[in-house]
């Protein structure tokens, strides 16, 4: 084991800064249960020194039979699951399982299950059509103002819902790779704002982050960076002194945090998030809704009340995208809807996210609310309340009544008015199942797996 001695901010941080419900909270008292059980030899040292949580993640099957027994015994599909994605959970993010709980939400994340093995045939490899919007490899661009940069395959967990499961690799992304996304965002002045993720940035080495996120900064047509990450969540010992104060270099600098669920909420966590709050640096999270994980009204309240506690926005609110081999992580669309009914009203509005679909194919995100605004004719509207009661509005009687019509198309949809018996457009059935037979592709994005 290594003795490196972590930077002085890497370590527990004075507590006057977190929350006190998150300091003596059970989730508290779950991390330090867990490191004493699964790392009982860790000195403070190492366990605070993100390196060596990297070095000492679990990559292979054998860690979870000696580990978590109980969670894998007798699953002989998991082999074959390893073989088409790969595992890695670090020590911290291991110390917030539950061994004795074979349900446990932060195990169904980053575990692999038999399920993940008879998925293998439902869904894309690229749900999003990512890389049918990409003039370069690693660049994303579907929106006209902003794109993004897929700088990293690694991360310090991979989680087995990913979108982007099929670049999970540990192979570094090449300087020349990275100089053509840079490139290409240099000579298209329509981009202002960039999104930089991966795999995770935060998992990069602090001088090699500022050289790309300097390059950025030199475009002069780029008003905005965002760094999307798992890092504070999974690692954050790695949110040290050196990397916030790199990071405050380079502002306007935005980062979306991804918690999935209260278990996460720890006071490392916390710290991590604090530390970029005071370098400047606003937070916003984004969750993936998870069946068996916070498809459920108070596990999603406790997130977001545990969020803003660590002044974190929860901002969006995914629906699971239909990546392959993570079908039993998938719910409906509906009960998306539910969850964010359950919360409006019931708790401040800065707690309640956005819940968006991601457009399969390259539609980009779509919000999707509950219904409040029931009609609307002549300048009168009817509304509904959180509670279900009805008030009506009327528009001031100087303007020209407004109107809607059921649900309007701002911009009519392209065979939006033939729908074929499966819900789908007749013209968008046929295309998809022959993608849904199609054999799988090598990513442009990633060298091949050896």
């Amino acid at each position: 084991m290594s003795s490196v001695t972590p930077t002085p901010a890497a370590g527990p941080a004075p507590t006057d800064r977190i929350a006190r419900a998150i300091l003596h909270s059970p989730q508290a008292e779950r991390a330090a249960r867990g490191r004493r059980h699964y790392f009982p030899d860790a000195t403070d040292a190492e366990w605070y020194d993100w390196r060596w949580q990297f070095r000492n993640r679990l990559t292979r099957l054998e860690h979870l039979y000696r580990l978590l027994p109980a969670q894998v015994a007798g699953n002989g599909a998991l082999r074959e699951v390893l073989r088409e994605f790969r595992m890695g959970i670090t020590p911290y993010y291991l110390s917030l399982i539950d061994p004795d709980d074979p349900r446990d939400p932060i195990a169904r994340q980053v575990l692999p299950l038999a399920e993940e093995s008879s998925d293998l045939s439902l869904g894309t490899d690229d749900p999003l059509g990512e890389e049918m919007h990409s003039p370069v490899p690693g660049i994303t661009h579907r929106y006209p103002d902003r794109c993004l940069m897929v700088v990293s395959n690694s991360c310090a967990i991979y989680c087995r819902y990913c979108t982007r499961k099929r670049i999970m690799a540990e192979d570094v992304v090449s300087d020349l790779a990275l100089d053509r996304m840079l490139d290409y965002i240099a000579r298209t002045p329509s981009i202002r704002d960039v999104i930089v993720s991966g795999g995770d940035p935060l998992g990069f080495a602090t001088d090699k982050l500022d050289r790309i996120l300097g390059g950025l900064r030199a475009i002069e047509h780029v008003e905005i960076i965002r760094i999307g990450s798992r890092v504070p969540v999974a690692l954050p010992m790695r949110v040290d002194d050196e990397l916030v104060t790199m990071l405050a270099r380079h502002h306007p600098l935005w980062i979306n945090v991804h918690f999935n669920h209260p278990n996460e909420i720890t006071p490392d966590a916390a710290r991590a998030c604090d530390r970029l709050s005071r370098a400047g640096i606003p937070l916003n999270n984004q969750s993936a809704l998870l069946r068996g994980v916070n498809d459920d009204e108070a596990v999603l309240r406790a997130l977001c009340h545990g969020l803003m506690q660590m002044r974190v926005r929860p901002y969006y609110l995914f629906h699971c995208d239909p990546v392959r081999g993570a079908d039993h992580f998938r719910t409906t669309i509906a009960r998306g809807v539910e969850l964010i009914e359950s919360l409006r009203g019931h708790t401040s509005g800065l707690a309640v996210p956005q819940f968006v679909v991601d457009a399969p194919g390259g539609g980009g995100k779509i919000p999707v609310n509950p219904q409040y605004l029931l009609a609307y004719d002549r300048g009168r509207a009817l509304l509904r309340n959180f509670q279900g009661r009805l008030y009506e509005a009327q528009d001031p009687l100087d303007l020209p009544p407004g109107a809607l019509a059921g649900a309007r198309l701002a911009n009519p949809a392209r065979g939006g008015d033939r729908l074929a018996p499966n819900g789908w457009t007749q013209a968008a059935a046929a295309p998809a199942q022959a993608d849904a037979a199609a054999p799988r592709r090598v990513s442009a994005w990633v060298h091949p797996r050896r």
